[in-house]
């Protein structure tokens, strides 16, 4: 704060003290189209500013590469969490696979690639296959596998109406077996 005091008192105009700096300081970051300082990267910034300040370099420049350097470090963080996310979503859709092979109930599963979703209510196995009028047709099967027909139930227009219809038809005496 004290560098960019200095900085900016070379500058024509009023001389500045310490509390103008850093109450302007906080009104830019305080402005909508700025960001917050990262305390995570508190030390890379300061590490720049050291290391081009021994050198000589003039501060609005310094600014320049800390900002490029913020800049770079959000972008690799921001990829890291989206690499982190798509991974959770693999192993999310993997597990609710298993759990439903495994004839565990579970709710509405789509295999990769596949076009049918499947569910398994109180030990019972259901198909939702979209059709061409972007409707949905429900189907009791066996086990989740598309070349299994299975008894046809209904068709409707969104999955929560098929839905609705699962969680009563399970709890149904089962009259197919």
């Amino acid at each position: 704060m004290e560098s960019l005091k200095e900085y900016l008192n070379l500058l024509p105009g009023p001389k500045l003290t310490s509390t103008d700096v850093a109450q302007r300081m906080k009104a830019i970051e305080e402005e909508p189209y700025t960001s917050y300082p990262n305390e995570e990267l508190r030390e890379g910034c300061l590490a720049i500013f050291n290391e081009e300040a021994e050198l000589g370099t003039e501060l609005s420049a310094i600014i320049g590469r800390i900002a490029d350097y913020v800049q770079e470090e959000e972008e690799r963080e921001r990829l890291e969490r989206e690499e982190r996310y798509k991974r959770a979503r693999v192993a999310e859709q993997d597990a609710a696979e298993a759990r439903l092979l495994s004839g565990a109930d579970c709710k509405w599963t789509q295999f990769r690639g596949a076009p049918h979703f499947y569910c398994r209510t109180n030990g019972r196995t259901f198909r939702l296959s979209p059709t061409a009028d972007k409707k949905w047709e429900l189907f009791r099967v066996d086990r989740p596998s598309p070349d299994d027909n299975g008894e046809y139930i209904g068709r409707y227009i969104g999955r929560g109406n098929a839905t609705k219809v699962v969680a009563e038809m399970a709890f149904q005496p089962d009259y197919r077996r």
